[in-house]
């Protein structure tokens, strides 16, 4: 199990990214639109610096949902290798059978 303030952390970002994310998209249009004056585009740059860091979508990293493990993270399932493990072995996951010999 990872640690709370590493999942509360993640969270927090989740919750910066989706709130920014509309402010970040309209000012990244403005610095990246080469008809607008050199000016105008510098400005935009600089208030997407002033943003809050976590707000960027880049700083996410995918964690277990049930363990909060942030390796061995299978996106389709949204869990990790251990997780995915243990739940195919007791019947949780349609379709998956755990083999064993």
């Amino acid at each position: 199990m990872a640690k709370k303030s590493m999942i509360e952390r993640e969270l927090k970002r989740q919750r910066l990214v989706k709130q920014y994310a509309a402010k970040r998209a309209r000012l990244k249009e403005i610095a990246k639109n080469e008809e607008l004056p050199m000016e105008e585009r510098f400005k935009a740059q600089l208030k997407l610096a002033k943003l809050p860091r976590n707000s960027s979508a880049t700083r996410l990293h995918n964690r277990c949902q049930l363990t909060g493990r942030p390796h061995a993270y299978y996106r389709k399932l949204k869990v990790s290798r251990i997780m995915l493990r243990e739940l195919g072995s007791q019947g949780q996951i349609p379709g998956m059978v755990k083999s064993s010999w």
